[in-house]
C-alpha cells in the first residue's frame, strides 16, 4: 500500500529467503541479484477501470482471487 506512482509488488527470493519487495519505477529484483516469484502492478493503470482509487480492494482481489499459488510455488522450487 505504500508503494507511490509506478510501482511492483514482489514477492522473491534471495539468498535463500522469501522476501516481500517493493521496486520504485519498475526496477527489478533480477538487476539485485534475486529471483522474482510473483509480481502485482501497483501503478494505477493496473486498477482504476474496475477500482476507481480502491487500491486496497484491489490488492484484497487480487492476493485472494488471482494469484496461481502453483506457479508461485515452482518459481521458489526453482529459485538461487
Amino acid at each position: 500500500m505504500t508503494q507511490f506512482r509506478l510501482g511492483l509488488g514482489l514477492a522473491g527470493a534471495g539468498g535463500g529467503a522469501l522476501k516481500v519487495i517493493k521496486t520504485p519505477n519498475a526496477d527489478l529484483p533480477m538487476k539485485h541479484g534475486q529471483t522474482a516469484l510473483l509480481t502485482m502492478d501497483v501503478w494505477e493503470h493496473a486498477y482504476y477501470i474496475d477500482y476507481r482509487n480502491a487500491r486496497a480492494k484491489y490488492i484484497e482481489t487480487f492476493t485472494q482471487h488471482l494469484i496461481n499459488w502453483d506457479f508461485v510455488a515452482k518459481n521458489m522450487a526453482g529459485a538461487k
